[in-house]
């Protein structure tokens, strides 16, 4: 009996993986290992920032800050990772392509990484999937820190740059044979923290002292407009955020948006700024932005990737609500130029989990076990050892159906850096309805890569009450979780409508405003939703356990409409009306 059970597992390790139909941020990805000794706390840890993708010749190509090469997707779910090193013997002293412009100019990909040097390449590529790249310009006389290149329908190219708390984001026109500039460069856009909230440095409070930071240029043109995109307050934060400021031409002038174009403060992955915007297959828009971790360096940071869109009045919107849970992955389009996902992309498939109860084989220190549960991706649980053996187990409270499980490590211990090439995960997954008989529900005894971020979304969604997770190798580090998520469909009742929602605009500041509501008996969180018009609410934050909220990115100037509704194992409630303040 001993040699079939082990011929089993064996078998059911090799049945092919289904195609995936959802993501889930954080993008799962091998991100590079790097210590920043003037920042660091807690040691060496995993980190990119700044990303870029554009869709080149059928496929996804994904760029971001340091990585020593770049990420390939044919679907927008499994990345393939091309190792590939950017910089000239002249240019050692700098990052590797850190914050990189990357733009297609006919046939052919351009990058380009942050420099305060004009003696820095521009590459050019027409087949980087095989990562053949060769130099275009040797010396790129305009330089610049977080560039961003932009070709505009008559083929007129143009490119941004600009990272500051003191001055504004530039841009300039290029000469396309030369690369060079034509005239002289001009300010695009420089924060309005006196008047749009959420450009404020800081998490909750104002901090009027301190000046927040502007940068991550980005432009999309859309239906004879320009939407210039720009990454504000700062990346440590959870309001870090891209805006959007509207014009009739590459150069501008530019008025901006009220409210950030992508803005994620709340749920388990936090941020959403300095970022980029692209169309998939079916030219549906997307946002792609940089996550907030922060916890053992200010620059520790992940990657998220979010539906976008315009509305029927030109208005540029990114839809971050479930920011976090499983949505499913474009397939089609709308004629009319909407994004699929604005209305029904999530799976509604909620989280089973949540600060339910968690039994571990070891605990180092103060990493405790409910720490991988406790959706916050700056906490987590970490075992002793990385010893093959070491596990945890979530118990969902009651049998429950499991369509999708996301594990996130964390880097407790970790000894690498740059980009090594021989790390890899190992893991196994059990199930059972009671906590005494289990069964394997996904081997990965064999796999072969670095995924942190590892998303299973599960062929035949199974219906149990306990998940284990047995580490069988680590590529580095103490076997630790971040957040062991559990999705699917709980089997009881969706929570009732929330009550006596108030929303108290100060008057001393009308850009802050107190949000409180009676908390609903079984409730775990809350979604808020809020905008300048009653049909736009774009902007969102999910809460957990608590109901006040403080919320510090209004518009001075125009009157907001909020909404609000509550979340269990089993669903939403329904939203409350809409309430207005002026």
């Amino acid at each position: 009996m001993k040699y079939l059970v082990v011929l089993i597992l064996s078998l059911v390790h090799l049945v092919p993986a289904a195609q995936q139909k959802t993501y889930c941020n954080p993008i799962n990805i091998d991100y590079g290992y790097t210590p920043i000794p003037a920042f660091a706390q807690g040691g060496k840890h995993r980190t990119t920032a700044d990303p870029v993708i554009v869709n080149y010749k059928g496929d996804y190509y994904l760029f971001s800050t340091n990585q020593w090469g770049y990420w390939w997707s044919s679907d927008l779910s499994k990345w393939n990772f091309v190792p590939r090193k950017f910089l000239r013997p002249w240019n050692l002293s700098y990052d590797e392509l850190c914050a990189p412009a990357v733009g297609v100019v006919g046939d052919t990909m351009i990058v380009f990484g942050s420099t305060y040097t004009s003696k820095f390449t521009i590459w050019m590529s027409t087949d980087p999937k095989a990562g053949m790249f060769k130099p275009l310009v040797d010396s790129f006389q305009p330089g610049g820190w977080d560039p961003a290149f932009f070709t505009d329908e008559d083929n007129r190219l143009y490119m941004y740059n600009g990272s500051s708390n003191r001055f504004p984001l530039y841009g300039i026109e290029l000469d396309r044979k030369t690369f060079q500039p034509i005239g002289s460069r001009k300010e695009m856009y420089m924060l309005e923290d006196w008047k749009y909230g959420w450009q404020r440095f800081g998490e909750f409070l104002d901090n009027t002292f301190l000046d927040p930071f502007i940068e991550g240029a980005w432009m999309t043109k859309h239906n004879n407009k320009y939407y210039f995109q720009y990454g504000a307050p700062g990346t440590e934060f959870s309001g870090y955020a891209d805006g959007v400021a509207v014009g009739d031409h590459p150069l501008g002038p530019f008025t901006s948006q009220s409210d950030p174009l992508s803005w994620k403060a709340g749920g388990f992955a936090r941020g959403a700024g300095h970022g980029a915007t692209f169309t998939d297959h079916w030219k549906n828009y997307w946002h792609v932005s940089t996550i907030s971790i922060s916890v053992k360096n200010n620059f520790e940071r992940r990657l998220g990737l979010w539906p976008a869109g315009f509305d029927k009045d030109g208005v540029m919107y990114c839809n971050t609500s479930f920011g976090d849970y499983p949505h499913y992955l474009p397939t089609s389009g709308r004629e009319d130029g909407s994004h699929p996902d604005r209305d029904g992309g999530f799976t509604g498939w909620m989280l089973l989990n949540y600060n339910k109860p968690v039994q571990v084989s070891s605990t180092l220190g103060a990493y405790q076990a409910n720490f991988a549960v406790d959706e916050s991706i700056k906490t987590y649980w970490s075992a002793s050892s990385s010893k093959k053996g070491e596990w945890i187990q979530t118990d969902l409270g009651k049998e429950s159906t499991v369509y999708a499980i996301q594990i996130n490590y964390a880097d407790q211990d970790a000894e690498p850096l740059g980009k090594p090439s021989s790390g890899f995960h190992q893991y196994r997954l059990y199930h059972s309805p009671d906590g005494k008989t289990w069964k394997v529900l996904v081997d990965k005894s064999n796999n072969s890569t670095e995924v942190p971020h590892d998303y299973l979304e599960l062929s035949n969604p199974v219906k149990t009450r306990f998940i284990k997770m047995e580490n069988l190798h680590m590529p580095t580090g103490k076997f630790a979780i971040s957040g062991l998520r559990i999705f699917g469909k709980g089997n009881g009742s969706r929570p009732e409508a929330v009550k006596n929602f108030l929303v108290l605009r100060t008057e001393k500041d009308k850009r802050s405003a107190w949000l409180k509501w009676t908390a609903v008996d079984n409730a775990y969180a809350y979604n808020i939703y809020m905008g300048t018009a009653p049909d736009k609410l774009y902007n969102n934050i999910m809460l957990y356990s608590v109901n006040e909220y403080y919320y510090k990115g209004m518009d001075k100037t125009k009157p907001y409409y909020f909404q609000i509704e509550a979340l269990n194992e089993n669903g939403m409630s329904e939203r409350s009306p809409v309430v207005k303040i002026d």
